[in-house]
């Protein structure tokens, strides 16, 4: 049979202390409130219920209340309970000062994450509620460690038709985020004695950081004007790349560097991971497909809703090669580290045609963006040259020399958050530092972004050098 304690009321931590209870009691009533530690409003436990739970009589309780209402700490109504009352809360005399935060930015184009304010709200709570209600019972058991098969099946069969990805559910593998990814595949590599693994000369430094926590150096490759050149690979266990639209420059790789990578990856055995953060987005020309197609053996593919849906969700996933599908499973864990309803909404709103249609709508309205900033840019900056258009949330404004620094103090003098080229270069790059913004049109919401922009463009250097 339960004890009384553990059924009644609500939950209320204290701990009298004291000569007597009634006193202890009061007073560390008395000292929760003053402190705040009981918020203004809060309801307290009835008097049987904390009697219960604190395992002394009810007429102390009640003694206690009584005597703290009339002191004024508490308020007691008919029918609404014992209540904290409402009054200024006085932290402890030993609390640290607290400091007002600064204000953020007015405007933001710093890239990563998609315009939030346009998530289909209504269309994925339909997809939630048909998920839910025809979801079997284990469902919401320790899962799999890949993931739910419902969301492999439905990803195997849209990368194939949008990406070019030759994906079979039992090798994909659904993880919390691509920095997830990132870490259960350094584990696998290091695991396999790996110590180096090649990256692009500019990308995220979060990344390179994963990797290295893993136990691997990160060593950059070059870049020209076809891309990553995989030519100096050698002995390295893996290579990072973000073929179909590098971040942050924002080009394709070349069709031969595409070869040649994986030329290399079936001469050495090394792995090949193709980062595909925002493949979904092309304005101006075909969709370029994914690496992985040309060789799913030694490729292994990295997606992600993150710029899709919302990177909140946490759901990216892999689609691994064969003889690396039961490594990951094992470094990734035991259980499913992913919520199962949100992986089954995913599942429904991908074979539902939700999924399509979010993306056609949001790539139309990010062209529309990207033309307005390309435009704006030419019109007011001419000297100011936008490149890597023709894909994804971000856009490269290369500057002329040496006005990078000056222009991101002019931004934020605006209230504008924006990004300059250097932060995403690798510290041991070999390649030019070419002054340029990485400006992500796809974070600000619709009402802001005319004023996003106008900032952009008042930030810009007014003339082609310093003069």
């Amino acid at each position: 049979m339960p004890k009384p304690w553990a059924t009644l009321g609500v939950d209320l931590h204290l701990e009298p202390a004291g000569p007597g209870v009634r006193r202890g009691l009061t007073d560390a009533l008395r000292e929760a409130v003053r402190t705040g530690r009981l918020a203004p409003g809060t309801r307290l436990p009835s008097s049987r219920a904390l009697a219960a739970d604190l395992g002394i009589a009810r007429n102390t309780v009640a003694e206690a209340y009584t005597d703290l209402v009339a002191e004024g700490w508490l308020t007691a109504r008919q029918g609404s309970g014992t209540r904290v009352a409402e009054r200024t809360v006085v932290p402890p005399t030993d609390a640290a000062p607290r400091h007002r935060p600064r204000s953020g930015p007015a405007h933001s184009l710093v890239p990563g994450t998609p315009d939030l304010g346009s998530f289909p709200r209504a269309q994925w709570l339909k997809a939630a509620r048909r998920a839910l209600a025809t979801a079997p019972n284990r469902a919401l058991d320790y899962g799999d460690p890949r993931g739910r098969v419902e969301l492999r099946t439905a990803l195997a069969g849209y990368l194939a038709r949008a990406r070019g990805v030759r994906a079979d559910p039992e090798r994909i593998l659904v993880c919390a985020g691509i920095s997830h990814g990132l870490r259960v595949l350094g584990a696998v590599l290091r695991a396999r004695g790996a110590s180096t693994i090649a990256v692009e000369s500019y990308g995220l430094d979060a990344h390179w950081d994963l990797l290295a926590d893993a136990g691997l150096r990160t060593v950059p490759l070059p870049f020209d004007e076809r891309g990553t050149d995989p030519g100096e690979l050698t002995d390295e266990a893996a290579v990072l790349l973000t073929p179909a639209h590098q971040f942050p420059m924002g080009g394709t790789l070349h069709r031969d560097r595409r070869a040649a990578v994986v030329d290399w990856a079936r001469r050495t055995g090394g792995v090949v991971v193709e980062d595909d953060y925002d493949g979904e987005f092309r304005y101006d020309r075909q969709p370029v497909g994914a690496l992985q197609g040309l060789d799913p053996d030694h490729v292994v593919y990295a997606g992600t809703a993150s710029k899709a849906l919302a990177p909140g969700l946490r759901l990216a996933w892999l689609v691994l090669p064969p003889d690396l599908t039961r490594e990951a499973a094992r470094a990734k864990g035991h259980i499913d580290t992913c919520g199962a309803l949100d992986q089954l909404t995913l599942a429904e709103f991908i074979d539902s045609g939700a999924y399509d249609r979010h993306v056609r709508a949001a790539r139309l309205r990010y062209r529309r963006r990207r033309d307005a900033l390309v435009a704006e840019v030419a019109r007011r900056a001419p000297h100011v040259h936008a490149t890597g258009i023709a894909a994804g949330l971000h856009v490269l404004l290369r500057l002329p020399h040496g006005t990078e620094g000056a222009t991101l103090r002019a931004a934020d003098w605006r209230g504008l958050a924006l990004h300059g080229l250097r932060r995403y270069r690798h510290p041991a790059a070999t390649v030019g530092q070419p002054d340029a913004l990485v400006v992500g049109y796809g974070t600000p919401p619709d009402h802001a972004w005319t004023g996003a922009l106008d900032a952009l463009c008042s930030a810009l250097p007014e003339h082609p050098a310093d003069e």
